[in-house]
């Protein structure tokens, strides 16, 4: 396992180092970012991915988890911050949440691979959703060298060696076992697996739940490489990305601007 993945405020300083960088100039072709914006983050963790709305000023900027320890990991990083007031952290269900605010912009980075059901995860999300709102989707396709974030296991050469989780199912648990890792750790790898998605596979939910694309980009390397091994991002080339399937393998993320038509 790579250290920052233990580090929580090292990944939190890392989330908001790049979201500032890549995916609030992303956002600012389309949408005014500004102190009557307000922000949603589905999946948050320690909201690292918020502090940079914070730092323009967003008046309401909202990030929902199931996890507590995480949430309250963000309340502990954000306590200093001057514009502290205008954040809510809240453990829930993004299923099960009591919050019914509309939102300008949602942000969902690295969290769709992790959801099951997806389908049923779009359309919820609707219901956050401005008229005019807009959604940020980042994820890295399943069928990329390091989809199945094997990147978190113990072993230091699986941790480092691409592709193998694309093995059949029953193969890929049978080698994390083989490797030494933990049962724990092989559950959530198998969540992963079970959970992936694909580009061609999110396209098909944002059709059926009548999303409209407004602006996407495939990166052959990842804008978080950056801050983790000093790789600056690089699109890929558009041949690559027009090829459906083939081009799973060959992006680390993708990036979604979409709007919801109501």
């Amino acid at each position: 396992m790579q250290a920052r993945h233990s580090n929580r405020k090292k990944y939190f300083k890392e989330q908001a180092l790049t979201t500032s960088k890549y995916v609030i100039p992303y956002l600012q072709d389309l949408i005014q970012i500004n102190e009557n914006t307000s922000v949603l983050e589905i999946g948050c963790g320690e909201a690292g991915n918020l502090e940079p709305f914070l730092d323009l000023g967003c008046k309401r900027v909202v990030g929902i988890d199931i996890s507590e320890g995480r949430i309250e990991n963000g309340k502990l990083y954000h306590a200093n911050h001057p514009n502290f007031k205008n954040l809510e952290l809240i453990t829930e269900d993004i299923y099960d949440t009591k919050t019914q605010e509309e939102f300008d912009i949602i942000i969902s980075r690295d969290v769709i691979e992790h959801i099951p059901n997806q389908e049923k995860f779009m359309n919820r999300c609707r219901d956050f959703m401005k008229p005019n709102g807009l959604y940020f989707i980042g994820f890295p396709p399943w069928y990329n060298p390091f989809g199945g974030h094997q990147q978190l296991l113990k072993n230091k050469f699986f941790s480092k060696l691409p592709y193998f989780h694309i093995l059949p199912r029953f193969l890929y648990k049978g080698l994390l076992r083989i490797i030494g890792e933990s049962e724990t750790k092989i559950k959530g790898m198998l969540e992963i697996y079970d959970t992936r998605i694909t580009i061609d596979r999110l396209n098909q939910i944002l059709k059926a739940n009548n999303y409209q694309i407004l602006k996407k980009t495939d990166y052959l390397f990842n804008p978080n490489y950056e801050t983790k091994f000093g790789i600056k991002p690089r699109k890929q080339l558009k041949l690559i990305s027009s090829i459906p399937f083939i081009r799973n393998f060959f992006v680390t993320a993708s990036y979604y601007v979409v709007r919801a038509n109501k």
